[in-house]
């Protein structure tokens, strides 16, 4: 039998501005060297040694569009690998560092491709409680209605290859929210249709989202989610 290298994996992980730029990259957008350096701390050589370190565990690729290089991370079980590390690892100064850093990005924020934090607990919440959403199983099904449209899911007519609805353990909420087909078509619907945005601070993208009025009052009528989270959110 072939033993996994979770060696090389855990010698990855193991720097504190690794686990900077992976928690970057866990935006789901790509970034350059320039600017995982700056989340990290580091300067751009060091930076680009630690991304190749990265890359040579084949947690990270980088990908050159004209005269810049981005990374990204390699793919969505890298996300939600360590989306799952993320959500039992202690809660340290890195951790209370990377919040403030972020101006509450555990708030409002995506995780690669869906939608992360207390927002998405809520979410998840009130599908369950109004009947929308079933945990069975270990799993999340959802239950035929108009609710998906209103959200932007169009639902699987039949048995997909991954599960559609993936429970995920939210890293500071440590409840789950959706990941998988569902939360990647929720976020999707939610930014096209300016109930999120990304906010941008001068040249710099900042992390993190914002609920927009538009949101706010969409999710109250779709979801009931009202000023206790909302409020929280704004």
């Amino acid at each position: 039998m072939v033993t996994p290298r979770f060696d090389i994996i855990g010698q990855a992980i193991s720097d504190a501005s690794r686990t900077r730029m992976l928690c970057e990259l866990m935006e789901g957008r790509s970034f350059t060297n320039k600017e995982l350096a700056s989340a990290a701390g580091v300067t751009p050589q060091t930076a680009t040694a630690h991304l190749r370190l990265l890359q040579d565990a084949g947690l990270v690729v980088a990908e050159k569009r004209g005269r810049c290089v981005f990374h990204r991370l390699a793919g969505p079980e890298i996300a939600q690998a360590l989306e799952q590390l993320a959500a039992i690892a202690p809660r340290d100064s890195l951790y209370r560092a990377q919040k403030r850093k972020a101006g509450g990005l555990a708030q409002v924020r995506s995780c690669y491709d869906h939608l992360a934090g207390p927002l998405a607990v809520a979410m998840t919440d009130a599908l369950i409680a109004r009947g929308h959403l079933r945990e069975e199983g270990g799993g999340f099904h959802p239950v035929a209605g108009e609710i998906w449209a209103a959200l932007g899911v169009c639902l699987p007519e039949g048995a997909t290859r991954a599960p559609f609805a993936r429970p995920c353990m939210d890293w500071t909420e440590r409840r789950l929210h959706i990941a998988g087909g569902m939360g990647r078509q929720i976020l999707t619907h939610a930014l096209g249709a300016g109930w999120l945005r990304r906010p941008v601070n001068g040249a710099e993208r900042a992390r993190g989202l914002e609920v927009t009025a538009p949101g706010q009052r969409a999710l109250h009528a779709r979801l009931g989610i009202g000023a206790d989270v909302a409020g929280l959110l704004c």
